[in-house]
This record gives C-alpha cells, sequence and structure tokens, in this order.
C-alpha cells in the first residue's frame, strides 16, 4: 500500500459528529461542519451530512465548489469572503460571514444578476483581532446591509481563541448575546445565527448556565480530532485518534548521534544544535517537511523524531526494531492533519 499516506476512520468521524450535534444540541446550539482541516474531502462532507449537520462551512471557496461538484446536499457557509470571488460566492454558497461593507456591496451587485438571495452574517470583534466589526459600529453596518438588494442579513458571529487565543467566557458570550439583543430590538428582526464561536468553547459551553442567544457554533476541529482547542484536552466521549499518518521506513543504520563538521543553517535557515546520545539506531522516514508539520506529529512507537528535512524525518528508533520497508504510525495534531490533507504527496484512505 503506497505511503506516505494518510487513514482516515469515517465511522470515528461521524461518532464524534453526531455526540457533538446532541450535546451542543441539548441546550439549543445547532452545529457548523467545518471542513477546512480536511480540504473539503467530499467522502468526510458526506460523513458530516449523513451524522446530521446539514451546514458545511470551509474558507476556501475550492473547496466549497468541490463538494459542491461532488454533489454535497448540504447548504454551505464560506467563512472567508473576498472581494474578487464575490462572483464565485454568491455562485456556490449560501451563506458567508462578513466584516466589509465593500464586499457585501459587491456580493449584492452578483446576487442581483444571478436572482438569488445571498445570507450574510456579520462578524463582530470581541478582542481576538482576527476578523470582525468593531461593536461599536455595527448598528451602521446593518442599517446599510438590510436595505441592499439580493441581501439577506442572518445573523451575527465573533471568533475567539484563533489568532489571539481569546478565551470564550461568559463575558464575551454574554456581551454577544447583547449585541443580538439590541439589534433585534432596534431593527425589528429575528436573527437566524446568533454563531458565538468555535472548538473553543466547549468549556463555556460546559460551566454556562446560560447560552443565552448564542444558537450556532462552528466546529472542525473537536469533530475531526476529538478535542477542544484551548488546552487540547480530549471531549469526554468522543475519538481523537480518526486520523492516522503512515510513513515508510526508507534507511536503517547505525551512526552517531552529533554530526561531524562545523554547524552551519540547514535548509530551512535554521542553526540546528544535537544532543550527543552516543551511537544510535538512525531511521529515516520517506515522509517531511513539505508534507506534513512534523512538529505536529506523535509516534504510536516508543522512539523519539530527531528532525526533518523537505522530504526526511529523522528518527531515533532507540529499542523499537525497524527495518527497511516496515511502517511507522503517527497521530497528528491540527496543523499535522491540515498540512497532510493538503500536500498532494500524502495518499489518503478511508475506512
Amino acid at each position: 500500500m503506497k505511503t506516505p499516506r494518510i487513514e482516515i476512520n469515517l465511522g470515528k468521524i461521524a461518532h464524534n459528529a453526531k455526540k457533538l450535534k446532541e450535546l451542543y444540541g441539548s441546550k439549543g446550539i445547532n452545529v457548523i461542519g467545518v471542513t477546512k482541516v480536511v480540504c473539503g474531502d467530499p467522502a468526510i462532507a458526506e460523513v458530516l451530512v449523513k451524522s446530521g449537520i446539514n451546514i458545511l462551512a470551509d474558507s476556501r471557496i475550492e473547496n466549497i465548489i468541490k463538494m459542491h461538484d461532488d454533489d454535497i446536499h448540504a447548504k454551505s457557509l464560506l467563512l472567508r469572503t473576498s472581494l474578487s470571488q464575490s462572483e464565485l460566492v454568491v455562485k456556490y454558497t449560501n451563506i458567508s460571514l462578513n466584516s466589509e461593507l465593500s464586499v457585501i456591496k459587491e456580493l449584492s451587485k452578483y446576487a442581483e444578476e444571478q436572482g438569488v438571495i445571498h445570507e450574510i452574517i456579520l462578524m463582530v470583534e470581541l478582542g481576538d483581532l482576527r476578523e470582525g466589526i468593531m461593536p461599536s459600529d455595527l448598528e451602521n453596518i446593518v442599517n446599510k446591509v438590510i436595505g441592499l438588494k439580493g441581501i439577506k442579513f442572518a445573523g451575527i458571529g465573533t471568533n475567539l481563541a484563533c489568532f489571539g487565543g481569546i478565551k470564550p467566557n461568559d463575558e464575551k458570550i454574554e456581551y454577544l448575546s447583547s449585541i443580538a439583543k439590541d439589534i433585534e430590538k432596534k431593527f425589528g428582526l429575528t436573527l437566524e445565527f446568533v454563531s458565538g464561536g468555535n472548538s473553543a468553547n466547549y468549556d463555556w459551553f460546559i460551566s454556562t448556565k446560560n447560552v443565552g442567544k448564542i444558537n450556532n457554533l462552528r466546529l472542525g476541529e473537536s469533530i475531526f480530532l476529538g478535542c477542544e482547542t484551548l488546552e487540547r484536552k480530549p471531549i469526554p466521549g468522543l475519538y481523537t485518534d480518526a486520523f492516522t499518518l503512515i510513513a515508510e521506513v526508507i534507511e536503517s543504520k547505525i551512526k552517531p548521534s552529533l554530526p561531524n563538521g562545523d554547524v552551519y543553517q540547514d535548509a530551512f535557515g535554521n542553526t540546528p544544535k544535537f544532543i550527543d546520545r552516543g551511537l544510535i539506531k538512525r531511521i529515516l522516514l520517506g515522509v517531511g517537511l513539505q508534507d506534513v508539520l512534523v512538529s505536529g506529529l506523535t509516534p504510536l512507537l516508543d522512539i523519539d523524531i530527531l528532525g526533518a528535512s523537505s522530504d526526511h524525518i529523522i528518527v531515533d528508533a532507540k529499542q523499537t526494531d525497524l527495518k527497511v520497508g516496515n511502517t511507522v504510525e503517527f497521530n497528528l495534531n491540527y496543523g499535522a492533519l491540515l498540512s497532510a490533507m493538503t500536500s498532494p504527496y500524502i495518499n489518503k484512505k478511508y475506512k
């Protein structure tokens, strides 16, 4: 079987999706499945839909088009909207997150041309400092958006624990709820979406006594890796091993642990430092930094990753008897999964 490859357990993904939908649904919160870490993989998207998730979100319009062309029956939400892609956004998505009026006006233009209604969720800045309208500016933006043809103002949302790592807590989420209440009262409407965040909202959800107006979360990592994203703690009852990276041993030799010669920069501009372990069983694996974020890998054998180049991972096999042609399995964190699923050099196997 081809290596390197990533083995994808669709049953475990389905289990996680169903459990999270049930968990958050117990307090009236709907789940949107975020497919960006799996690059909009249609086989995985189909599993999410069959697990009861009826809106799929991605940050790449290319991934949404891929799912559309594969006839995935779910509403689509674009997480990252740009001016230059507005025509495609209206053509291929039902909903988009937005924070710039100029982009929404462009979406309005194409929605009119295509004879459709495009739904808008306005993102509100609550401190993480990625995307979002400042709360003091929101009312003015809403007033302009609701007058645009071809556009439906469907709700508000926020993003936390992403760029700035800011924790979603009662204070932040209650503030978003209060903003939603003010908007509904001011403009005499009911917001379809009050999207309180992402997989980082798990601790808030479990501990809060009142979710307020929050009726939606956008989940990716907790579905695919079974953890929350503040400290990467496993969520009880979920699988954390739905994805496994398989790499092949392409060299196995006894070598010194210290390079011999003057140390300068490596291939990536770093000046490496080494620990003298004496002679070791030094293994080369046929996968490297061009394929996967190596720092996000955890070997399932008792071996140590010493480092990596573009095409190789270098390992101290310790007491493990690894020979050429054997394979080594790794668990992946979010960054490693993202890079592995993006790499055209890593084969995908579903089970």
